[in-house]
């Protein structure tokens, strides 16, 4: 019998900071709260902002990444991306960008050329996936998966849609391919809507209140930029909306294996770490303009 998994905790953002000079971000974790989001790393939101027109796109340069993935998803303004692996492209509201760096890539990530020009609201979620040590020196990889690709699920009497970006929902696949079980949903949910979704007792789990406001099973009150923390008690999570809203739901099986983190890289032992600042060093990430 299915059981409601408890709200370890109603988490409000932290202080902001900024990542280069195009994204201002709140860090719910490693650095905001020291819960267990294995394996999830790190997540970064970037809460609406209006940005001023400018004719430099604004963003964060070329840097290095080895041994996780990057999730971008993008809610408001438009974020454009260049990778040593030749990948380039731009995600607009509703889109993601799921980036394996794996063995060693560089890449950067800046303001879209016309949203830089015109300015606007701006609001982005970006995750680091941990990789498992067999995966972490496998090629680089790059999916571009646009909101009209992304699976949906349609709920009854047309209450909302839930875009299932990885895992499964009601039978319907994600779209995203992963190297370990996750779920990553966006539910886009009409006032009064009410829905389930399911996370094994054993994942780490969350949701992000992106817009409006949400009761979590029927006594927990959630609003725009809190993150829900839940317990590994029970299966269930129900959600209903207060009024218009967005919710990010994150969910999976942790990898348990051991951590070692230096800035960009995301490895299992600290002679890893060195390795790879050296092969960043020595150009083995490849070369990307400026």
């Amino acid at each position: 019998m299915p059981t409601l998994k408890k709200v370890a905790g109603i988490l409000n953002p932290p202080a902001p900071h900024m990542v280069g000079d195009g994204f201002r971000v709140h860090n719910f974790f490693p650095s905001g709260y020291k819960i267990k989001m294995d394996p999830f790393y790190l997540l970064d939101y970037n809460a609406k902002i209006e940005f001023s027109p400018s004719n430099e796109p604004r963003g964060v340069g070329v840097h290095p990444h080895r041994g996780f993935e990057t999730v971008t998803i993008a809610y408001q303004g438009a974020v454009a991306h260049h990778d040593s692996a030749g990948n380039s492209g731009v995600i607009y509201p509703g889109d993601v960008q799921w980036m394996t760096a794996a063995s060693g890539i560089l890449h950067k990530e800046y303001h879209e050329k016309n949203f830089s020009k015109k300015g606007g609201s701006f609001q982005m979620v970006q995750l680091w996936v941990n990789l498992p040590a067999r995966y972490k020196m496998s090629s680089p990889k790059y999916q571009a998966l646009a909101n009209e690709r992304i699976s949906k699920f349609t709920l009854p009497d047309d209450k909302g849609i839930i875009e299932i970006i990885a895992g499964e929902h009601q039978g319907i696949q994600g779209s995203a391919s992963t190297f370990t079980p996750i779920e990553m949903y966006n539910l886009r949910l009409k006032t009064g809507a009410e829905t389930t979704v399911n996370s094994p007792i054993h994942y780490n789990s969350a949701l992000i209140v992106v817009e409006g406001s949400i009761t979590v099973n029927g006594k927990e009150r959630a609003i725009t930029n809190q993150m829900v923390h839940f317990g590994h008690e029970g299966t269930d999570i129900e959600i209903k909306a207060e009024e218009n809203s967005i919710v990010l739901f994150i969910s999976g099986q942790p990898i348990n294996e051991p951590i070692a983190q230096y800035g960009p890289f995301l490895m299992n032992k600290p002679e890893e770490l060195q390795q790879a600042i050296e092969d960043y060093n020595t150009g083995k990430f490849g070369y990307l303009e400026e």
